[in-house]
């Protein structure tokens, strides 16, 4: 290799074990914009068959361990009978099982919040994905680690905020109190976050969300090829 993009600092430092001398370069990831435009919320929620009275919660992608739904699941029995503005909270998961399905179907009837679910875990095709995104609320990411994500750059293409976890590359792609909130990989904190960001409401959130998401522009991205293939 000449030289090197990273899109996370975790990711950056990490190289930085193995060459110090060759040219690297920090870029944030651009924006996924192949899953089309935006769409009203309605429009989104009657694709879904989910209510408009209902706060949603979004976690999408493949079910890993690493990803930390059981901890989020945890955190929904803590908040399972709270209400904001008289509204029902529901965790809306949409992805594919990775792990042991069985595992979470126990958790789930364990703690007693199938009520707090919506469960799309079946394979999501890349024409739906908008519906996913446009009907949430904020979409959350309780990863137990992480270096980047793919997750984030969608959502900030439709212009969701979020909620993440204090790992890896998150908290820097998400500014705390102004994209979205962070919190520790906890049952507690994220159960903590979610009512303070139903709280606060997505107009909080919004205009430092479109302000960040200037930053995530594919010309960026050609900006810092070129600048690598034309240094010395």
């Amino acid at each position: 290799m000449d030289a090197f993009i990273t899109m996370s600092e975790k990711v950056l430092s990490d190289l930085r074990l193995f060459t110090k001398e060759k040219k690297a370069l920090l870029v944030t990831h651009p924006l996924y914009d192949n899953f089309g435009d935006k769409i009203s919320k309605e429009a989104a929620r009657r694709e879904l068959k989910i209510k408009d009275e209902e706060l949603i919660i979004l976690f999408f992608g493949f079910i890993r361990k690493y990803k930390g739904l059981d901890i989020l699941l945890d955190a929904m029995q803590i908040i399972k009978n709270e209400k904001v503005n008289n509204k029902p909270i529901k965790l809306l998961i949409a992805g594919e099982f990775y792990d042991d399905r069985k595992i979470y179907d126990e958790q789930i009837e364990r703690l007693g919040i199938k009520n707090n679910l919506i469960l799309h875990t079946d394979f999501i095709p890349d024409n739906e994905v908008r519906n996913y995104f446009c009907a949430a609320d904020v979409v959350i990411q309780p990863y137990r680690n992480a270096t980047q994500s793919g997750v984030i750059p969608v959502a900030y293409h439709y212009e969701v905020p979020m909620i993440v976890t204090n790992v890896g590359g998150l908290p820097k792609m998400v500014p705390d109190n102004k994209v979205g909130l962070v919190a520790e990989p906890t049952a507690a904190s994220l159960a903590e976050k979610i009512l303070e960001y139903f709280t606060k409401g997505e107009t909080h959130f919004l205009p430092h969300l479109l302000e960040e998401k200037k930053k995530y522009s594919w010309t960026k991205m050609l900006q810092s090829i070129f600048e690598l293939a034309n240094s010395k």
